[in-house]
């Protein structure tokens, strides 16, 4: 029969890689120091006993021999898990050789990194180490020059035929091998670093604890003087010990979370498992990603760290710490009090609903020690008591709380109502909203989150909850305010997008057909005062190829000038007739409304002294007005040429003048509609072949009512 163990020596002179094969799935490394007479001796020893069973997966497989001891490694060498993530070996700091141990580290981070040490208390004295199997089965760590073991699992076996294993895992086991019972394991005695599937918490039936301690300095894996572990008492809370002292709290768990570690989400890359029944209250840590190294470390000053390692980068990347604020602290603010590291600019520190500093001095001067005290202490029993809710809170110490899974967040409520020693209830599952956790005496170490946190309820006298209530009730709570703003927006910008759509839609029938111009764009008069002249449905509409064919394509040559609004061109039309076709430009100010306007005015004026409009021309975005052609152009041609300044006597000036004024008296008087114009200029008086003035250009000008001789202006117009 072929030994399940097959030793092959490499070529290499140091050091030397013993495979020990058990199975055609798994290969154990065994890293060693080159071969000397004992080392094969014991090869040996192991091939043999070897031979009557087969080694469990990623482990190192042995038996115990009576009166003998079998070795594991010695100093030198190394056991390397079967995903080659985590090693045991011996190891030293500062290169010493006087003070060495046995743990378990990251063998794939190049800087050493433990993550358990084995003799952290009694370090050998020199680097003759071995760890090894006693007669009984139990796994020890003794020196050839010290007479007693170190340290030993110390377990109970029934039987020595047993294996060591180092799980992929990290962890560190001795299996009985023909039940496959884990006997012993390191995750059962962690020291300072927590990794996953790693468990803290409590055996309720045998009082046995997993659970963190510190080093006592960097260099020194002893225990320290912090601990942190769960504590079973009352309702189950974690809590960071300095000594036998709460230094920071945790708080119990609330369906999701622990109370006082806002940060932590199922989202993550971390698997988190909760178990509090009648056998044992329990967290254990997973990770979704098997290629992530996590850990939890305490250090040495009472700081607990979260943090992944990088391999791109080569380092750990913290996430999460414990305590890091001022608040973090155990009962900083002393009973009875709330913590909020928000309320910068006023203390701190403030006393719960209903209590008020014990002493007023202590806390002017900063010190809350003292906490605070009830403000009327024989109020709260058959009073008219009530609650006080205390949002997002890290709820008190629960070592003294009662908790009742069962129970409704309402029949909480009357159940701390009847008892009189009941000061503060909460929901024990703040994802469920179920579950009742009361508090009996003083309320320790609460302190307020930014956006996380339960709600607690405190117990008020009668005074106390009337002066909340008017509180509540005079102001709008922070949860209505936010709704309120966010109907007011989404009513706003319905109201913006109707009005878009409804412009948008005006714009596309306008485009899609030519206006009808039957109002007027001023202060609006009678239907009576438009039966003056034609009617803008009188107008005849020109075709926009018509135009175009008048004016050449808008040539440059037959450009008679340019106003504020749009360029004006001369036309002639198939019968011969001549006209000025004024051309709206696209970005001009002049928009669809004062077009109309002009149209409109224009159309309804009749006088000698006003310019004719022979007909419009609406298509798309071009708009464009048709007048009788008048071939002198504007007044201001002749006054600022020189040339033809001399054409002008004072005659013909002071004809121009009365024609002009004729034509406002009819503007202002004599026309029922009553127009102001608005934009009266040299260049907007045009002349015609015998140099009578016409009155140009209605765009910017405005009806009054027939009675009315003044008005308000909402924008500035004109020359």
């Amino acid at each position: 029969m072929q030994s399940p163990f097959q030793f092959s020596l490499n070529s290499h002179p140091s050091p030397l890689m013993i495979n020990i094969v058990n199975n055609p799935f798994f290969t154990q490394k065994l890293i060693m120091n080159p071969p000397n007479p004992t080392v094969l001796i014991s090869l040996l020893l192991v091939t043999f006993v070897g031979s009557f069973f087969t080694v469990a997966t990623a482990a190192v497989a042995v038996a115990a021999i009576d009166n003998s001891s079998i070795h594991i490694i010695k100093d030198g060498d190394r056991l390397v898990s079967s995903n080659e993530n985590f090693a045991l070996g011996f190891f030293s700091f500062n290169n010493s050789t006087t003070r060495r141990y046995v743990g378990i580290w990251y063998n794939t981070i190049p800087q050493l990194t433990l993550v358990w040490v084995a003799n952290r208390n009694q370090p050998l004295i020199d680097t003759s180490g071995t760890l090894a199997l006693d007669r009984h089965g139990n796994l020890l760590v003794y020196s050839h020059t010290q007479t007693i073991s170190l340290w030993s699992t110390n377990a109970t076996l029934r039987s020595n035929d047993v294996s060591v294993q180092l799980w992929n895992t990290g962890n560190l086991a001795l299996v009985e091998r023909q039940s496959r019972k884990v006997i012993w394991q390191s995750f059962d005695y962690p020291s300072d670093v927590l990794i996953p599937y790693m468990k803290m918490g409590v055996n309720r039936r045998t009082g046995f604890s997993w659970f963190l301690t510190s080093w006592k300095a960097q260099d020194d894996p002893a225990t320290g003087n912090f601990s942190c572990r769960i504590n079973p008492t009352g309702y189950p809370q974690l809590v960071l010990y300095q000594g036998d002292v709460p230094w920071w709290r945790g708080g119990p768990w609330t369906g999701r979370r622990w109370a006082g570690v806002p940060e932590m989400t199922r989202s993550f890359i971390i698997n988190t498992s909760y178990i509090d029944n009648a056998e044992e209250v329990s967290i254990t840590n997973g990770v979704t990603v098997d290629t992530v190294l996590m850990r939890m470390t305490l250090d040495e000053s009472g700081s607990l760290h979260r943090s992944t390692w990088n391999e791109q980068d080569q380092k750990w990347n913290e996430f999460w710490s414990a305590p890091t604020e001022w608040c973090d602290k155990y009962s900083r603010c002393g009973p009875n009090s709330n913590c909020d590291p928000y309320n910068t600019e006023q203390f701190q520190c403030k006393c719960l609903p209903g209590f008020e500093p014990r002493s007023n001095h202590n806390w002017f001067l900063r010190d809350p020690s003292g906490g605070c005290i009830r403000k009327r202490p024989n109020a709260t029993c058959g009073s008219g008591e009530g609650f006080v809710k205390v949002e997002r809170v890290k709820v008190p110490d629960s070592s003294t709380a009662r908790a009742d899974k069962s129970m409704s967040l309402e029949a909480c409520e009357q159940a701390c109502m009847k008892d009189c020693k009941c000061t503060a209830y909460t929901s024990a599952n703040e994802t469920t909203g179920f579950g009742c956790v009361t508090w009996y005496g003083d309320l320790l170490d609460t302190r307020t989150y930014a956006n996380v946190g339960q709600d607690l309820y405190v117990r008020v006298d009668a005074v106390e909850l009337a002066q909340y209530s008017q509180k509540s009730n005079g102001h709008p709570s922070k949860k209505v305010i936010p709704i309120v703003v966010v109907c007011f927006v989404a009513l706003v910008l319905l109201v913006a997008s109707l009005v878009y759509l409804w412009e948008l839609l005006k714009k596309r029938r306008e485009r899609e057909r030519p206006p009808s111009f039957s109002g007027n764009f001023g202060d609006p008069p009678s239907t009576k005062e438009f039966d003056e002249g034609r009617t803008s449905s009188d107008l005849p509409v020109f075709d926009l190829v018509t135009i175009v064919k008048a004016t050449d394509n808008f040539c440059f040559n037959n450009k008679l000038g340019e106003g504020g609004f749009g360029a004006v061109y001369k036309g002639k039309l198939t019968n011969g007739e001549e006209i000025a076709v004024k051309r709206l430009a696209k970005n001009s100010g002049q928009g669809v409304g004062e077009f109309k306007n002009e149209v409109t005015l224009i159309a309804k004026l009749q006088h000698r002294n006003l310019v004719r409009i022979l007909g419009y021309c609406v298509k798309n975005k071009e708009k464009m007005l048709v007048y009788e052609y008048l071939p002198n152009k504007s007044l201001d041609s002749f006054i600022f040429d020189e040339s033809k300044r001399a054409l002008l006597n004072w005659r013909r000036r002071f004809e121009i003048i009365c024609g002009v004024a004729r034509g406002m008296l009819y503007l202002h008087q004599d026309s029922r509609l009553k127009i102001i114009h608005r934009d009266l200029k040299a260049s907007n008086i045009l002349l015609d072949a015998n140099l009578n003035p016409k009155i140009a250009d209605f765009g910017m000008a405005r009806i009054f009512g027939q009675d009315q001789i003044q008005a308000n202006t909402n924008r500035i117009v004109g020359t």
